[in-house]
């Protein structure tokens, strides 16, 4: 009777979690409109130079939308190439920025726009003499954060 018992706390317990975090998912704020002005957005210093973060949310249509800009010092990249799952565009807003995507690799700058595709290698790098600083946006459609 035990082994019957703990079995049925088990199931029951295991449901009660998951109703729980689907609860949970519901109530996440979902971003609204809003506007954003730059001054208000303080700097987060990192290794490489600095980085504005300015939303990571749930949208009415999307799992998660994030927005910030990143500065490079001269020399620097962000990452190593790698891939995700999420979509990104990459706006350059002053500098100049060596972009590598799809196997191809240019040198870009003010006002060029990366389209990065989903699983699909890709990486930035300062290669110019002053700092270069770019918007991404980027989308999780839903389904694809589960599993990351």
């Amino acid at each position: 009777m035990s082994k019957r018992r703990d079995l049925v706390l088990c199931v029951a317990s295991s449901c009660a979690t998951l109703v729980l975090a689907a609860g949970l998912r519901s109530q996440t704020q979902v971003l609204s409109s809003r506007i954003i002005e730059w001054t208000t957005i303080e700097p987060r210093t990192t290794n490489v130079g600095e980085v504005r973060d300015f939303f990571r949310s749930r949208t009415a249509t999307l799992d998660e939308l994030e927005v910030h800009v990143t500065t490079l010092r001269p020399g620097e990249r962000s990452h190593e190439p790698h891939q995700h799952r999420s979509e990104e565009v990459v706006i350059v807003k002053e500098g100049t920025l060596e972009a590598f995507a799809n196997g191809e690799t240019k040198v870009v700058g003010p006002g060029s726009v990366l389209f990065l595709a989903s699983n699909q290698l890709h990486a930035v790098r300062n290669v110019g003499t002053t700092n270069v600083t770019y918007h991404v946006m980027s989308w999780n459609s839903p389904g694809t954060m589960t599993g990351r």
